[in-house]
């Protein structure tokens, strides 16, 4: 199924028919993702109107960058992802690549994608998923943190991922298994979050076309 002509979601429902997982690692995933169902949001989750923070970030060569430095004074549409080992991240940025980034490069609004991952994480994200956008390493969930959107995977999910073969500590730049909440912020040219849609539940992602057109609305 192309990412240009379906949604996340029918990807995603693609790749769970077609997803294999031993039953053990299978229910230990479905049991984590009910659960951030039933917790939902985080009350603390910022809001329109707010500031967008930023953190000592690294570019795709180690090099140290910032949020405000991507943005370039530009209203940006920043996207938080959990890694470059996620298949719903996979959906979800080459999605965004085929269907957003056009139009955005229009608009001079730039995308930038921000996970936990070392910076060889993200040169690998990029390179793999064929991305012509900013992609960003945030050392220690930094802006994850400020945004209210960190969390991470339960122990059983944790042991499940090892079994795959994904240990977080050794995947996240600061050793840790902390994740950000998969979200996108749309941040205006003052550096103040417009829009923010934030997904508890990983396996569901923000679609393009409401991307689009919360630009439209708050940025014009």
């Amino acid at each position: 199924m192309s990412t240009t002509d379906s949604t996340i979601a029918d990807q995603v429902a693609e790749f769970h028919l077609g997803s294999a997982l031993p039953a053990e690692i299978g229910a230990a995933f479905a049991d984590e993702q009910r659960g951030l169902d039933a917790a939902g949001l985080p009350a603390e989750v910022a809001a329109p109107g707010q500031p967008m923070p930023d953190g000592k970030l690294l570019d795709v060569h180690g090099q140290p960058t910032t949020l405000a430095e991507a943005r370039g004074g530009r209203p940006a549409v920043v996207v938080f992802y959990r890694g470059a080992w996620c298949p719903y991240c996979d959906i979800a940025l080459r999605s965004y690549q085929a269907r957003l980034v056009p139009q955005l490069t229009a608009r001079d609004v730039p995308l930038i994608a921000v996970s936990p991952q070392t910076a060889d994480g993200s040169l690998t994200t990029q390179q793999t998923k064929e991305l012509t956008y900013t992609v960003l390493s945030d050392p220690g969930n930094q802006i994850a943190r400020q945004l209210g959107i960190l969390t991470a995977p339960t122990d059983a999910t944790a042991a499940a991922q090892q079994q795959l073969g994904l240990d977080l500590m050794q995947v996240n730049a600061d050793g840790t298994r902390g994740l950000p909440m998969p979200a996108v912020v749309i941040v205006d040219a003052g550096g103040t979050i417009r829009w923010i849609e934030v997904h508890p539940n990983y396996a569901t992602r923000t679609e393009p076309g409401e991307v689009l057109a919360a630009v439209a609305s708050v940025i014009g």
